[in-house]
């Protein structure tokens, strides 16, 4: 029995593209899936058309989210303010997805302003249905931890 080389490496070719979609994709999973370390939910009340909403982190640490104009548009850029008290944060990012339909990727990194302030604009899709509720994942790596804190509302008309 002959072995025809030429099958031999397309096979061999097959596979190994196989495995380098495999490498590829779980290093930009943290991408499109953040892994956090904890997650931590607002405190109850938390409205971000109406004010900034808080939330009480891990080892003291405490956070405010402010987004601006009020109440939040669609397809119009805003602003978007971080504020944090109790103990250093290495970067902050924010995650805005469709809770009822997927929107597509859509995150910002936000700047380091100083003394735990972090800031940055975004923008949120149309939905052709009219109004959506969302879900903002602010997405925070200290020295130790990554944590992810949902903030949900709804935009639109």
């Amino acid at each position: 029995m002959q072995i025809n080389r030429t099958s031999l490496l397309v096979d061999l070719a097959i596979v190994l593209a196989l495995i380098l979609v495999g490498v590829v994709g779980y290093k930009l999973s943290p991408l499109l899936l953040p892994r956090a370390d904890v997650l931590v939910e607002p405190e109850p009340g938390c409205d971000l058309h109406r004010a900034a909403c808080r939330a009480q982190l891990p080892e003291g640490r405490r956070l405010e989210l402010s987004i601006e104009p009020r109440p939040i548009p669609v397809t119009t850029p805003f602003e978007l303010n971080v504020r944090f008290e109790g103990g250093a944060v290495d970067r902050v990012a924010i995650d805005f997805a469709g809770v009822d339909m997927n929107m597509g990727y859509n995150r910002t990194a936000l700047h380091d302003d100083g003394a735990g302030r972090f800031s940055g604009r975004a923008i949120l899709p149309v939905c052709i249905t009219g109004r959506m509720n969302w879900q903002a994942t602010l997405l925070i790596e200290t020295g130790r931890q990554r944590i992810a804190v949902p903030f949900r509302f709804a935009a639109g008309h």
